[in-house]
């Protein structure tokens, strides 16, 4: 008995095993007479997924999908579809329903406006697309969507006391048509009030006052209050900012804004660790302060050290009428540099203000008055130099991704004088300018675009010290050449450094698998003393790419096109804009 009862155990687990083995999920097959993706695709939605229904269970399910697809037609203006449904069995059971759409239903008389003061605000839009015109086929969608529009808009600038006082969707199955009758009174558009803030915080209540995009009693937006989020975050006092206007709390239609701040911590470290053909090794590390008292003013120090050139900076920022786009800058600096491979040196200490503002085009303009005094040698010949230049630099970038930007340029143009005898020892006139440019194709092939240009006027050109010289040839300028060996040469043959330089590269980046690329580019470029007699150097090369999470990392080898130039390896990273 016990042996005879066990083998029956046995034999149903096997039995359950194999149903649960061989169950499979039943299909549901939707077919419209004429073709129609859109009505075949909500049918399907509207009825969603058949499980692991068999065909007994499909049996008892049919006369519920078939009012769900009725449901489904009506939705998109088929009140006179004709639906057929069966069950074929097998081992994977199937539903399938046969729609006959018929005629659909079309909208005849179609009334939507918006009343009130929000009928005069140009940007408060209603709803006029094609879908909602006369003669439209009926789409309850549509219908909705039309009505959350007026909603969010009513929402976003202020409308709070608005109201639908018509909202009627008539429908006449058997004649074939549909009236629409939207009408929307948005009442009195609602104000800002006063800025209050809460939170632990140092600043002086100007300091946050002048970060506001709006004054008390301007009419409510919505993504003004996101403007003024974002503006408090970007200051980088703050760890975060949140913004409550509360429409409840309105007294006369003016909504006062709680602002609930989180300062920051006030001191930050940085280090990082980089290499590049062109310096080798480097170490960079930072140091902010990010305020130092109630009027927002902090400093900053970097410095930056490889085999051939080592530079430590400092800056005092004083935050201006726009803290966030608007700034005066203290700054100063020491740089040692070895230049190129010759017995050549510099060293450069510079300080002076600079005025930055981020300009409502989206331009960053840099005004400065800088004063260096630069000791060097260039072979046989040293020098002494002291200059007084102001200047203006101008930059803007564009990009969709700040590592790894698929379309986007940046921009630069800078210039700065100097006057012998105003605490200077020659007059000069230096101009530079960038422009980098990256688009992206066919399903992900990259061309990238510089063009680079820079030029001194002077009459003393001996006088100009090698910091204010052009120098080519290099990871960022025309690879192919050893970084700063394009260059005019002296009697002995030691690179000085010429008036002008241009560069320039075209480069083709053909898409591998994941993060990686492979490139080929063609360089040209040179620094040369007379205009009309450039000396232009053209190499050409294949690299491959690799993104990695803090940008691109580039190796190439490239060959320059004349005795001078040679195969190179060229290693660097960072973004490509």
């Amino acid at each position: 008995m016990t042996f005879y009862l066990r083998l029956r155990l046995s034999i149903a687990g096997l039995l359950l095993m194999s149903c649960v083995a061989t169950a499979q999920a039943a299909e549901l097959t939707v077919r419209v007479t004429p073709d129609n993706r859109a009505l075949r695709d909500n049918i399907s939605a509207y009825i969603g997924s058949l499980a692991d229904r068999d065909a007994v269970a499909l049996q008892r399910l049919r006369r519920t999908a078939e009012a769900q697809a009725e449901q489904a037609a009506q939705a998109l203006g088929y009140y006179h579809a004709q639906i057929d449904s069966r069950v074929e069995p097998g081992a994977t059971p199937r539903l399938v329903l046969d729609i006959q759409t018929g005629e659909p239903v079309r909208l005849r008389q179609v009334d939507i406006r918006v009343e009130g003061p929000a009928r005069q605000l140009k940007s408060f839009k209603a709803p006029d697309g094609a879908n909602l015109k006369p003669g439209a086929q009926l789409n309850h969608g549509f219908y909705e969507d039309a009505k959350t529009l007026i909603q969010n808009q009513a929402a976003r600038y202020g409308f709070f006391s608005g109201r639908f006082t018509q909202q009627k969707l008539i429908i006449d199955p058997q004649a074939g048509y549909a009236d629409v009758a939207l009408v929307y009174e948005s009442g009195p558009r609602y104000r800002l009030g006063h800025v209050e803030y809460e939170g632990d915080f140092p600043f002086d209540q100007d300091l946050l006052n002048r970060m506001v995009p709006f004054k008390p009693g301007e009419p409510y937006d919505s993504e003004t209050l996101a403007e003024l989020q974002q503006t408090l975050l970007r200051s980088g006092y703050f760890d975060s900012a949140r913004v409550n206007a509360i429409p409840a709390d309105a007294k006369d239609q003016t909504i006062p804004v709680m602002v609930n701040l989180t300062t920051r911590k006030p001191r930050t470290l940085g280090l990082g660790l980089g290499y590049s053909t062109d310096v080798g090794p480097r170490v960079r590390a930072t140091w902010d302060r990010h305020w130092l008292n109630a009027q927002g003013h902090s400093l900053g120090a970097e410095m930056e050290l490889s085999a051939p050139r080592q530079n430590i900076g400092a800056w005092y920022d004083i935050p201006g009428h726009d803290p966030v786009n608007d700034k005066f800058r203290l700054a100063g600096g020491y740089q040692y540099e070895e230049i190129a491979d010759d017995d050549s040196l510099s060293r450069l200490l510079t300080v002076g203000p600079e005025w930055h503002r981020k300009l409502p085009s989206g331009w960053t303009r840099v005004l400065s008055l800088k004063l260096q005094r630069e000791e060097y040698r260039l072979g046989d010949d040293s020098g002494l130099s002291t200059l007084l230049m102001p200047g203006v630099d101008y930059s803007y970038l564009r990009s969709d991704n700040r590592i790894d930007p698929s379309h986007g340029y940046r921009l630069q143009f800078g210039v700065s004088a100097a006057k012998e005898g105003i605490v200077s020892d020659a007059n000069m006139v230096h101009v530079t300018a960038l422009a980098r440019g990256l688009t992206t194709f066919a399903g992900g092939h990259r061309l990238l675009g510089r063009v680079q240009v820079g030029g001194n006027a002077t009459n003393g050109y001996k006088q100009i010290p090698p910091s204010l010289r052009f120098f080519a040839g290099g990871d960022q300028s025309v690879r192919g050449y050893d970084y700063q060996t394009l260059s005019p040469t002296n009697s002995d043959g030691d690179r000085i450094g010429g008036r002008y330089m241009v560069a320039g590269s075209v480069e083709y980046q053909y898409p591998l698998k994941d993060k990686w690329r492979l490139a080929t580019f063609v360089d040209q470029g040179g620094a040369f003393n007379a205009l009309d007699n450039p000396d232009i150097k053209t190499s050409v090369g294949v690299g491959v790419r690799w993104v990695s999470p803090v940008g691109p990392i580039r190796v190439d080898l490239a060959h320059g096109l004349d005795e001078e130039g040679g195969f190179r390896l060229h290693f660097s990273m960072g973004p490509e804009l």
